[in-house]
């Protein structure tokens, strides 16, 4: 305690259980400023997951289809996860086979690129299932 009073600056106890406790004479401030700082970096570096929503409809055509696989591949190759849904508007909601049916396909399709985190599900008048990417 006497040394870190010459100099001005702060006694730390870094490790309380060690026998004996160890310390070390530093500017508790700048520590700490430090410490937020490198908390901070760490956050930055910190991947945010994107979420990415494709929607299909029941009776979608075969070109239609390919066109929003094409999108999903490249969302899923950027790091994306892709919600694809089937949405049943009116009375088509008779016809849920048929959406889960297009769903699945769409799953198969891009088995290579991504895995399915989430079996269709149907939730009100939209049928949901979230792929995530392959590393």
């Amino acid at each position: 305690m006497d040394i870190a009073e010459d100099l001005g600056l702060d006694l730390v106890e870094i490790s309380p259980t060690a026998n004996p406790p160890v310390c070390k004479v530093i500017d508790y401030k700048k520590f700490l400023y430090e410490q937020k700082k490198k908390q901070k970096e760490i956050k930055a570096k910190t991947a945010k997951v994107v979420v990415k929503e494709i929607r299909l409809g029941p009776n979608i055509d075969e070109h239609d289809f390919n066109f929003k696989l094409k999108h999903a591949i490249k969302f899923l190759q950027d790091g994306a996860k892709v919600k694809v849904d089937v949405f049943f508007k009116g009375r088509s909601i008779v016809y849920k086979e048929k959406g889960e049916i297009i769903l699945l396909r769409f799953a198969q399709e891009l088995i290579e690129y991504a895995k399915v985190e989430q079996l269709p599900k149907l939730e009100g008048k939209r049928m949901i299932m979230i792929l995530s990417p392959k590393k």
